[in-house]
């Protein structure tokens, strides 16, 4: 695992300035960044969204029939329904002045597609973290795949089926997508906050409620980005 997040972190090199770049364009126009995915790239939106050390001005593009824990068989139907996308988009109205990510680890189901695609067509750019190897490998489960329709592509390099380590009965074991998409979401924190301190930019970050003066910070947060971000 460690060598393969080294290896994520050397090929998306170049992408990952360009997307940390774009981040700092639109926080610095008190614009908002979208997060959405589904099935257990939920827990990528989880990562980026509300936390101690995260960004105010996220909001998830969510809902809760696309949580595994409301039903594992029914949140991957779900991921696989056509229109479901255009929902969570006519809901949140993102614009050409913000940016969205998409997580997706194979980027060929129909709500993470059609997320991309919704958002596209709105004029947001879109940033999709997928696993290439696991999209070229994939089949097509509609006009295009994430990829077509994405302005950045950042690749997870994890292996067809997600899961990774081989068992004694011939299974695999080790799912890499979430290790990998958290890792990625970290390193472009790390490369916006360098940005930031450059260019003199205070980012609207989040601390923990359970250090000193944690609440009175957030509370300054939560002021300026309540109406925007409905989910604080």
């Amino acid at each position: 695992m460690r060598s393969h997040l080294a290896r994520v972190a050397e090929t998306n090199e170049e992408v990952l300035d360009r997307v940390a770049a774009k981040m700092l364009d639109v926080i610095s126009s008190d614009g908002l960044i979208y997060v959405g995915g589904t099935g257990h790239s939920i827990s990528l939106m989880l990562e980026s969204f509300y936390r101690a050390g995260g960004l105010a001005c996220v909001q998830p593009l969510y809902h809760p029939g696309l949580l595994p824990l409301h039903g594992g068989e029914d949140s991957s139907l779900a991921e696989k329904t056509s229109g479901f996308a255009r929902i969570l988009v006519d809901r949140y109205h993102p614009t050409p002045s913000d940016l969205a990510f998409v997580f997706s680890n194979s980027g060929v189901n129909a709500v993470p597609v059609e997320l991309a695609d919704e958002l596209h067509t709105n004029g947001t750019p879109v940033v999709a973290v997928v696993s290439m190897p696991h999209l070229t490998q994939a089949p097509l489960r509609g006009d295009h795949k994430i990829d077509a329709v994405a302005d950045f592509v950042i690749d997870t390099l994890v292996p067809y089926g997600d899961a990774a380590y081989p068992t004694a009965d011939g299974a695999t074991t080790a799912g890499l997508s979430s290790l990998c998409g958290i890792y990625i979401w970290n390193l472009l924190l790390v490369r916006l906050a360098d940005l930031a301190a450059d260019k003199g930019v205070q980012l609207p970050i989040f601390t923990s409620s359970n250090v000193a003066g944690g609440a009175e910070r957030n509370a300054d947060l939560f002021k300026h980005y309540r109406q925007q971000v409905p989910l604080l």
